[in-house]
């Protein structure tokens, strides 16, 4: 492989570049979902992507394929919010996962879709997690 593209790929993973493309898993049996539609919208959803589908300790993983209706603050009424993934662990937790820059933690869009994937989770004995770059790097 060559250096500069790795060197281009560690750069755009930490400033989070907006990059979009397909994943194809190499553990496609650990996949929930229509496994030719996998897309990453940046390259901390991408690295996930790699985390998800190498790690022994995911079991089972998706992408976008789960939908939380929700309030809109903007236009009050309702929307879809597909999280970025939803992963079940070896130790049996199911966890929905929405990976963001930590600067967007306070939108009021983003609260509402959280405050809906919380209220989500609790009702289908799933966790929620918010990841931004304190978690991720």
């Amino acid at each position: 492989m060559n250096g500069n593209f790795v060197l281009n790929i560690i750069l755009a993973t930490h400033k989070n570049t907006a990059i979009r493309g397909r994943y194809k898993p190499s553990n496609p049996e650990k996949y929930n979902g229509n496994i030719k539609k996998i897309t990453y919208r940046s390259m901390w959803e991408r690295r996930f992507m790699l985390y998800c589908d190498r790690s022994p300790k995911i079991t089972e993983w998706s992408s976008e394929e789960l939908h939380i209706p929700y309030i809109s603050p903007k236009d009050n009424r309702w929307h879809n919010y597909y999280p970025d993934f939803v992963i079940k662990t070896n130790t049996g937790r199911t966890i929905i996962i929405e990976i963001k820059p930590y600067f967007q933690r306070t939108y009021a869009v983003n609260k509402a879709k959280w405050k809906a994937a919380n209220e989500y989770g609790k009702e289908k004995n799933m966790e929620f997690k918010i990841l931004t770059e304190r978690e991720l790097f």
